[in-house]
């Protein structure tokens, strides 16, 4: 296991357990206790990766939890652990159980807080953080604003105006089909004219327009200094390529944990594949 240098010490309970060897064994069962055969085989799992197949509803929140649980008990850094979710409310709840699994196995006082785990996140949120801590190398503004996608519609619609495309004697694709196909070009990782192909082809006409048209949206957002949530996820994903970056975000964490990894998109794959390249 990695990191085992007394992190609980951080959370003040330190009268409890000084060294996180000193965890009884029957604390380490109330992790466990609750979960069928093949979810305990999951959450004691070692360091190798792993992923965990399995239907709706079979638990697998809680085994995730229990996961992250039995981590930290084993002595992994829970500031050290990235849990990344599809949406704030699945982190807050996975945060939660484990929260909830952990304060009962170190039997703490109902005052005394679990540890937190600071980077349990959405794969956005995750990344807004890191951009913002290694934004001077990658270009970026320290205080770039994120725009939400009708914010993001909108500056394209302008932009969309700008070049007098719609003005067109055949009618150009209205600004949220634009965004649409953007979005889809960036997170599947595929050109242009494959996603108009498979999935557009009543815009493939368009072709030539809309790479110009996305390449004045891209200068649009630079000059206001500001990133869409595809912006997000493109520039962890490049960082990624750096060496330096790369090293340094990848060293932050000891344990990356998923959910829902059947439902990451080819960009969220790469960076997840570039931030632990050998999946330690």
């Amino acid at each position: 296991r990695v990191g085992t240098a007394g992190p609980l010490d951080v959370y003040t309970v330190s009268a409890l357990m000084s060294e996180p060897a000193v965890v009884s064994a029957p604390a380490r069962r109330q992790v466990t206790e609750l979960l069928n055969t093949e979810q305990q085989a999951a959450v004691l799992h070692g360091d190798t990766p792993l992923l965990v197949v399995a239907g709706a509803g079979s638990g697998k929140t809680m085994m995730l939890a229990a996961r992250v649980a039995r981590l930290v008990l084993d002595g992994a850094d829970p500031r050290r652990i990235l849990l990344m979710t599809f949406s704030r409310r699945a982190a807050a709840e996975l945060e939660r159980r484990a929260g909830r699994l952990l304060h009962q196995a170190l039997g703490l006082r109902g005052t005394l807080a679990p540890p937190e785990l600071p980077w349990a996140g959405t794969f956005h949120s995750v990344a807004a953080r890191l951009l913002r801590e290694h934004a001077a190398p990658l270009g970026l503004a320290p205080d770039f604003t994120i725009i939400d996608r009708s914010d993001a519609e909108e500056l394209l619609a302008q932009v969309r105006t700008r070049l007098d495309l719609h003005d067109s004697e055949r009618r150009f694709p209205l600004a949220r089909t634009c965004m649409a196909i953007l979005s889809r070009t960036l997170n599947s990782a595929w050109p242009l004219p494959e996603v108009l192909a498979a999935h557009y082809p009543w815009c493939a006409e368009w072709q030539t327009d809309l790479d110009r048209l996305f390449s004045a949206y891209a200068q649009a957002k630079q000059a206001q200094r500001v990133l869409d949530y595809d912006d997000l996820l493109l520039y962890w994903h490049l960082a990624l390529q750096e060496a330096p970056v790369a090293r340094a975000m990848g060293a932050r964490f000891d344990q990356v944990l998923v959910d829902e990894f059947q439902d990451t998109n080819r960009l969220q794959a790469g960076i997840l594949h570039a931030l632990k390249p050998d999946g330690q």
